[in-house]
């Protein structure tokens, strides 16, 4: 192939896509963390990065945000959000996080300039703490696990 090629990828439209894992105790709690810049809840996750594969970007955020070297297990959901106001559309994956024990989540370390805290949320605080669109991906995250399954979700709603 000419050296000379143009790439005709480079035009191409982008998306924003963040990657996340769903992290539980025994008890099916959900992990979240509560960031300092906004008032709702999140999972441990984040934006994927230039060059980065979503996988590389759990592993990250969890590292970043938790202080825990974890390798996620498989991908539970990936959700196309559209764009709304002040933000583009996107792609969120959601992989395995898999269960802490007590001895894991003694080392939890959260980064006081990005993090408030993070606390273990059964069904209804994981409802009330989260955005309605989150709360059904992580809902619908829990479903593909127990089934043993993933899932393809628009909007946080599974299409396939």
């Amino acid at each position: 192939m000419p050296s000379g090629r143009r790439d005709v990828t480079v035009d191409l439209p982008r998306k924003r896509m963040a990657a996340g894992l769903l992290i539980t105790d025994p008890d099916e709690r959900v992990l979240l963390v509560e960031p300092v810049y906004q008032a709702q809840w999140e999972i441990p996750g984040g934006c994927v990065e230039a060059d980065e594969s979503p996988h590389q970007a759990a592993i990250r955020e969890c590292r970043e945000e938790l202080g825990l070297g974890m390798s996620p297990g498989r991908l539970l959901v990936m959700d196309w959000v559209p764009a709304r106001d002040g933000r583009t559309e996107g792609v969120m994956v959601i992989y395995d996080g898999g269960t802490l024990d007590a001895t894991a989540t003694e080392r939890i370390v959260v980064p006081p300039e990005e993090l408030k805290g993070w606390a273990w949320s059964d069904p209804p605080q994981t409802a009330q703490r989260l955005r309605p669109l989150l709360a059904r991906r992580i809902a619908e995250a829990l479903r593909a696990r127990a089934d043993g399954c993933s899932y393809y979700l628009e909007g946080g709603v599974r299409v396939t």
